[in-house]
């Protein structure tokens, strides 16, 4: 069966951060902040990541977008015009976040559904 993989890696500025990659090896989202101070911090804002993928969504284009409670997928347009999601905790801590914007808000979505789908199994393999 295909897998996705959490990907982890350190940063020139020495914390950890993880990208999520899909079979074909696409990113899915990756880890939002500056990065975790330890390796074993990472896990767990993977770990995280998992426990949280079939949050609500908050769709903050709306123009009076319901304000739901944490954990929850912020759905947003960037300054670009791009659509965007960002996953919080339950302590409203940003968890992961998409690397790059969709031009749609239905492709956002399924972006979510995508993140949902690979994130649940996928494995934690070091940056090659």
């Amino acid at each position: 069966m295909a897998q996705g993989q959490f990907v982890y890696y350190k940063t020139a500025k020495g914390f950890f951060n993880y990208r999520l990659k899909a079979s074909n090896k696409e990113t899915i989202a990756v880890s939002g902040g500056t990065g975790y101070s330890s390796l074993s911090a990472c896990k767990n804002g993977i770990e995280s990541v998992r426990k949280n993928v079939n949050a609500h969504i908050e769709d903050q284009t709306l123009k009076k977008p319901e304000s739901l409670t944490c954990p929850k997928f912020e759905l947003y347009a960037d300054k670009a015009g791009k659509f965007r999601y960002r996953l919080l905790a339950r302590n409203g801590e940003l968890i992961c976040t998409c690397e790059d914007g969709y031009a749609t808000k239905d492709g956002c979505k399924k972006g979510i559904q995508s993140l949902a789908k690979w994130a649940l199994d996928a494995e934690i393999v070091p940056e090659e």
